[in-house]
């Protein structure tokens, strides 16, 4: 099915949110005489607003690839990625237009992600500056209070924060333009089991506040089972399943189960059960 028949399929009276068709890409070859082999093939999911969609799969399965084409910091080699109907895909004169300011990343490192030489309030007002916003300094303090952290904080360098903190600024940052869609590429991996749940509950209070949607990337199904409402797991390239969340053990797929077997006995899990309307998270072991 070609965009313009999934956006139509949608219905013209909502938001079409994130479409994405037959997307493949294939990272460039130092040699000119060699060309690479895709490293992605045939990814199609749309994601509507305030919807979450998680994508699962072990290393190199190609999830952070599918993240840098939606960003726009990869080029597709094939296929077509749009928001509400816009074409937000890579241009080749690199520059980011309106339609993919409005999707932001988290990335995983949240310590290499901030530059160690200039003070939190300068990256997180990066993107307020390059959009020309009027008041940078007063809307970093505001994005510094709503992920939990003191206005005060802008002052200081990335060093003295906690891994935590560090994830907390690069997801102020993420909000910075109010996007409409957040891709959160393992944000979670290398922290503390009680500091993932504290993280998880900012992301989803920040959902419910601003009917953001999530793409929301991790080898952990633990995490994604609570974090999202769908799941799309990827093996080598490709989609090898696809169901609800809730749904996600009882999938008959054998990849998938390799995944479910994988888990260690320490997890996020919500204290009541499978988590039902975003509710927070909490940590057991």
């Amino acid at each position: 099915m070609s965009l313009d028949e999934t956006v139509r399929g949608i219905g013209p009276n909502r938001r079409h949110g994130l479409v994405v068709v037959g997307l493949a890409a294939r990272y460039p070859s130092r040699s000119r005489r060699r060309v690479s082999p895709m490293v992605i093939e045939d990814i199609s999911f749309t994601l509507g607003p305030g919807q979450s969609l998680g994508l699962v799969g072990e290393s190199g399965s190609g999830k952070s690839t599918i993240a840098a084409c939606v960003a726009g910091l990869l080029a597709p080699a094939e296929g077509s990625i749009a928001l509400d109907g816009m074409n937000v895909s890579k241009t080749s004169s690199g520059r980011r237009t309106a339609a993919q300011l409005r999707i932001q990343m988290v990335f995983q490192s949240s310590s290499g992600s901030l530059n160690p030489r200039r003070t939190v309030g300068h990256s997180v007002g990066l993107p307020l500056t390059c959009g020309g916003h009027p008041d940078i300094k007063r809307r970093v303090s505001e994005l510094l209070e709503q992920v939990g952290l003191r206005p005060g904080d802008a002052e200081r360098y990335p060093h003295e924060f906690s891994g935590g903190q560090r994830q907390r600024l690069n997801i102020a940052r993420a909000l910075a333009l109010s996007p409409d869609v957040i891709i959160c590429d393992e944000p979670t991996s290398g922290l503390d089991v009680s500091v993932q749940a504290q993280i998880c509950n900012l992301l989803l209070e920040i959902a419910r506040t601003n009917n953001t949607s999530y793409l929301f990337i991790s080898h952990d199904l633990a995490v994604v089972q609570m974090m999202t409402e769908r799941v799309m797991v990827l093996n080598r390239g490709r989609i090898v399943d696809s169901c609800e969340s809730s749904k996600l053990p009882r999938s008959q797929n054998i990849y998938t189960q390799m995944l479910l077997d994988a888990i260690p006995g320490t997890e996020v899990k919500s204290a009541r059960g499978p988590r039902e309307g975003n509710e927070p998270l909490t940590t057991v072991s």
